[in-house]
């Protein structure tokens, strides 16, 4: 899945983690002076109130889901994107958060994690949508030689850019504004989003990618860990690149070479017969970044759809979400290890 170097029915886990410490209100939980109804199937919370005031925020210990992603992505660690639910990739982030900061790694919110674990900002903000933000959408035509045709591949709804601005899952942003017509938007439409704060990239010394546990971790030169992401990795296990490698190149905003030999299942590549260059932009089959790996054809990279990361799988590649992939891509440098782990 390489790209060129410059020149959906959605499924959100269900899986609930043991909480202890201060259990949610049974029909509601409390966000500062936000209030949040009581979560429906596979959705997440829906606040009713608007965000606090600037200046009026006290750090404090996550109360639920949605707080725990957010004070978590502070750190650099994430569960995808943010939905206010709490599944298996959640568990996944509480336990590398745990390990980084040497406590029984339980993959709960126990009592040693909601002492070290701390909202220091707002979880909610909001923000406003601008005439350039509404310029920027287009329909994505669903053949591959009509997307070569393009000149970007852009978001195709305001619903899909908010939430990948906010790391955040389209189905919260809608529930967080619920009076929002997302097809009638005009410019100055204030949105409120989550408002996770992450760290600076810093220089990475190593990544490990886990196959079993379909996740990506940075570490440093003292082996101390820097970012914990979710991936995808690739559908058939003998493509998958086990084994010690090395980034061969980190690109931001790659083309993406579209060749019918990967996607043999496709009947349009098949009837092409060769192959298509495909435009940049967060709806390009790699997204945002590339990291091309020196095994030839594999990387890491972003995705279209980061609801799916960690949820679906790839051709061979390592999947991320966009906002991650480029956070990665800012860390590593040619020549760094990657291990890939079964």
């Amino acid at each position: 899945m390489a790209p060129v170097v410059p020149s959906v029915p959605v499924q959100v886990s269900t899986q609930t983690l043991r909480w202890e410490g201060p259990p949610p209100q049974p029909r509601g939980v409390q966000i500062s002076t936000q209030v949040l109804a009581a979560p429906t199937p596979r959705v997440a919370s829906t606040p009713v109130s608007q965000p606090p005031a600037p200046g009026t925020w006290v750090p404090r210990s996550p109360t639920n889901a949605l707080e725990t992603q957010i004070a978590l992505y502070n750190h650099a660690i994430n569960g995808g994107s943010i939905d206010g639910v709490s599944g298996a990739q959640t568990a996944a982030a509480l336990r590398a958060f745990q390990m980084k900061q040497g406590i029984e790694a339980t993959g709960r919110l126990d009592r040693d994690t909601l002492r070290e674990l701390q909202i220091t900002q707002p979880p909610l903000t909001r923000t406003t949508l601008t005439a350039e933000d509404i310029a920027r959408i287009h329909t994505i035509p669903p053949t591959w030689l009509a997307k070569s045709q393009l000149g970007v591949l852009d978001h195709e709804s305001l619903l899909e850019l908010v939430a990948e601005r906010a790391r955040s899952h389209p189905n919260l942003i809608r529930n967080l504004n619920p009076a929002i017509d997302w097809s009638r938007v005009a410019p100055g439409t204030e949105v409120i989003v989550p408002n996770p704060q992450w760290p600076s990239p810093r220089r990475a010394a190593r990544v490990r990618v886990s196959l079993a546990g379909r996740y990506l971790r940075a570490f440093d030169e003292r082996g101390r860990l820097l970012c914990h992401f979710p991936c995808s990795i690739g559908r058939v296990a003998a493509k998958r690149p086990v084994g010690d490698l090395h980034v061969a190149v980190a690109v931001r905003d790659p083309n993406y070479t579209f060749d019918p030999a990967v996607f043999p299942e496709s009947a349009e590549g098949r009837a092409l017969k060769r192959k298509l260059l495909i435009p940049p932009g967060p709806n390009n089959p790699v997204g945002i970044a590339w990291i091309g790996l020196s095994r030839p054809g594999y990387g890491i990279h972003g995705t279209p759809v980061p609801e799916q990361v960690g949820r679906t799988e790839s051709h061979g590649c390592f999947r991320l979400a966009n906002w991650n992939a480029d956070y990665l891509r800012q860390m590593v440098w040619v020549g760094m290890p990657v291990s890939v782990e079964p």
